[in-house]
């Protein structure tokens, strides 16, 4: 079983037009509301190409409902924390016009201090069963910065690996607690480091730093230009082909679930990135996050490229 927690999870509206006119009416050809957010797409990820997740996190009121609704009909275990505040609702956008992906984001509300002991105690529950743990996301504002440091640490006696696709604060606590993979993008990882990130060598020396604070590996994505993996001894870079792309949105989430399920069938890191690619490429040509399809995945794969930098 393999945990996918991501505290701030939503209710993805997505709409589709022929084309997005600003200032204009503009008539959706098509619209879906489906469960979203992080930790959830990781979920749905897994569950598509054959793995056995749980989904944790904070819902609450209709929207949480909804979400709770839309994993018992995929089939798909879920142990959610209820809350106050209702879970938020956000909105992709897709021109069809220009093959563009919009995404408007309703923030997500504090939720009470009771709940995140709550939350840790489910995860805590879960621990001996688990294989692996992918959290993924910002945390719900207000909560406890250390809080994926705590989660890391209930993994460790168990020895069981754990994806961080965190950024800032939350990525530098967890740090020490040796996850075995963090996952930020090249953005995301200037922000956390407060350094730009040139070429090469600054991405290097950047990479350099989150292993000496204790990742065991890192992979840092560049959204169509692939991504970087590495233990601080080698790297290796990761190529994705060139894909008709409909929405991108969510393709972060199925690069973890892909590098999760490599690595718990015994790939060694690179080659568990080079599945985790393929399925964030598959993600993105479909339109809604975490539907992607497992047959593309299986296309995509022969074609995603490793090569030592």
């Amino acid at each position: 079983m393999i945990l996918c927690l991501g505290t701030t999870p939503t209710v993805q509206r997505t709409m589709t037009f022929d084309r997005v006119t600003i200032d204009a009416v503009n008539r959706a050809v098509d619209v879906r509301e489906t469960a979203s957010g992080k930790g959830v797409n990781v979920a749905r990820v897994l569950h598509t190409i054959g793995e056995k997740p749980v989904a944790a996190g904070f819902l609450g009121g209709d929207t949480g409902e909804l979400i709770r609704a839309e994993l018992d009909g995929a089939g798909i275990l879920h142990d959610f924390v209820e809350v106050e505040p209702r879970t938020r609702t956000c909105v992709t956008v897709i021109n069809g016009a220009d093959n563009t992906a919009t995404e408007l984001v309703e923030e997500p509300r504090p939720v009470e201090a009771a709940a995140w002991d709550a939350l840790l105690g489910k995860i805590q529950s879960y621990v001996s069963r688990l294989t692996g743990a992918v959290l993924s996301g910002s945390l719900v504002p207000g909560g406890p910065e250390d809080f994926y440091a705590r989660c890391v640490r209930l993994q460790r006696p168990a020895n069981v690996p754990v994806i961080l696709d965190a950024r800032g604060r939350a990525l530098e606590l967890a740090l020490p607690e040796r996850p075995l993979l963090v996952k930020p993008n090249r953005s995301e990882l200037a922000a956390t480091l407060g350094t730009p990130i040139g070429g090469d060598d600054a991405l290097r020396a950047a990479i350099h730093r989150l292993i000496d604070a204790g990742a065991r590996w890192a992979v840092v994505t560049m959204g169509a230009d692939g991504a970087v993996v590495s233990d601080g001894q080698s790297f290796w870079r990761i190529v994705p082909p060139k894909v008709p792309v409909v929405s991108p949105i969510g393709s972060g989430d199925a690069m973890a679930a892909g590098i999760v399920t490599g690595v718990l069938r015994g790939q060694d890191v690179p080659e568990a990135c080079r599945l985790g690619t393929a399925c964030g490429v598959a993600n993105a040509m479909v339109p809604v996050s975490g539907y992607l399809r497992r047959e593309d995945v299986e296309r995509v794969l022969p074609m995603v490229s490793l090569t030592v930098m």
